[in-house]
């Protein structure tokens, strides 16, 4: 059959020639087999659904997920001097826009990091038009996806049903070249991701059952159970209505401050156990929660395990957790998109992380001065960056004019030249010469002597 433009064969048509790494998909994906040393040996397993309802982790997947799909995917290409600007494209550009007819932007990659981030892997499907071009992405549920190798060495996937995806069939199999497959971490397959949960599996279920039995405690009236005594010998008959007598009448959160009234020496007495003190569960559970950051690398204070660092530097902050957590999901988002949607040499994708700093105004206005003062922006392009127009004169580069190159400013060079006169500065003309007249001259020589 056909569809999306490319024609889809059937598992059962492939034949043997297949080969299934995992022969269904609740063997790997659905659950972490071995989320601490000799758990798969003990049957000891940690459903992904249960990780996520732990606090600190779900607070570090989402944030990491929120992260990535606030920054705008835009198509760049890069000219002769290495320089990338984003352009329009009519074949590439829509599908970055809107990547399906039913999720927008936002919403495809929140999904896409989800998956990658809980499943260990992403897939989407790609829908091309006539001319061979991706029109339109559609990610699928991790699930229900499984990657298979030819002994020839090419990858397929076989895809159950997914209605919203276009699979209307049971199960098929694509080539590698139709899917685009964002792998989280692969110790074991290249091809088989596995999750951080694989990591912080123990920590997150040893901090709900904490939970879940502070739960039980408060629950009860923060009343433990204990041991009816009675003097002499009771049958089993009485123990049973004691006990339902005792349980009716004295246990629970409705009967808290009760006395109780007890004859025939009967005693009660709680049995030894370990406090909460002693049990240290505050610091417990904060472990657990530094465990489930180190291993999504987030820092601690992200998600309010921890304070926030003394020292009062945005930008430093903010450029210590890019590089540690988010930077590594945006190269693969890119690389997986620039590769996947098939563009020409030139043309790349790249995320705007504008975004990530969006409110702090203090900071790009700082930069952005500096770099209009530094030349290297023109008023214009600092200006675009805060959504204000253009100006006049604006797209040209100024420096100050006593900047001067590092190698003219040696102490063995010439100095400068002098400047040229300034032709307002010049003298005014000086008057003109009478002739003298040599006759009278003499005249009043000789008449000054003989005086």
């Amino acid at each position: 059959m056909t569809i999306f433009g490319f024609e889809i064969t059937r598992q059962k048509a492939a034949g043997a020639d297949l080969i299934t790494h995992f022969p269904s998909p609740s063997a790997w994906w659905p659950v972490i087999r071995e989320a601490f040393a000799g758990a798969w040996q003990r049957g000891v397993v940690t459903p992904v659904e249960d990780a996520l309802t732990h606090p600190t982790f779900w607070a570090c997947v989402t944030l990491i997920a929120s992260d990535v799909a606030k920054c705008r995917p835009k198509l760049v290409q890069e000219d002769a001097n290495g320089i990338e600007t984003e352009i329009e494209n009519p074949a590439y550009s829509p599908v970055l826009r809107r990547p399906n007819h039913y999720q927008n932007r936002i919403q495809f990659y929140t999904y896409w990091m989800l998956s990658k981030l809980t499943r260990g892997n992403a897939y989407a499907l790609k829908e091309r038009d006539a001319r061979g071009v991706v029109t339109a992405l559609y990610l699928l549920d991790p699930t229900r996806v499984r990657p298979m190798v030819t002994p020839t060495g090419d990858v397929y996937y076989a895809l159950q049903q997914d209605v919203l995806a276009g699979v209307d069939e049971a199960s098929i199999v694509v080539p590698a070249r139709d899917i685009i497959h964002d792998i989280a971490y692969a110790p074991y397959h290249p091809l088989c991701g596995v999750s951080p949960i694989y990591a912080c599996g123990h920590a997150t279920m040893q901090a709900l059952t904490i939970t879940d039995n502070a739960t039980k405690l408060f629950r009860s009236g923060t009343q433990t159970g204990g041991i009816l005594t009675a003097p002499g010998n009771i049958g089993p008959e009485d123990q049973q209505k004691l006990e339902a007598w005792w349980t009716a009448n004295y246990t629970g959160p409705e009967n808290v401050g009760k006395v109780a009234v007890l004859g025939g020496g009967l005693k009660f007495e709680k049995p030894t156990a370990m406090s909460f003190v002693d049990a240290q569960l505050i610091d417990q559970l904060k472990w657990d929660d530094e465990k489930v950051c180190a291993c999504l690398h987030v820092p601690p204070y992200k998600v309010a395990v921890g304070p926030i660092p003394s020292y009062n530097n945005v930008e430093a902050l903010g450029q210590e957790y890019y590089g540690d957590c988010l930077q590594i999901h945006f190269e693969s988002l890119e690389l997986c998109l620039t590769e996947g949607l098939e563009l020409k040499a030139t043309y790349e994708v790249e995320f705007d992380l504008e975004a990530l700093n969006r409110m702090d105004s203090v900071q790009k206005m700082d930069a952005a001065t500096k770099g209009v003062v530094g030349g290297v922006y023109s008023p214009n392009e600092a200006r675009a960056k805060f959504n204000l127009k253009p100006v006049t004169g604006g797209n040209t580069v100024y420096l100050q004019r006593q900047n001067w190159p590092l190698e003219k400013l040696g102490s063995d060079m010439p100095p400068p030249p002098a400047p040229p006169p300034d032709p307002t500065l010049a003298l005014p003309p000086a008057p003109p010469v009478k002739a003298i007249d040599g006759a009278a001259l003499l005249t009043t020589v000789l008449k000054k002597l003989a005086a």
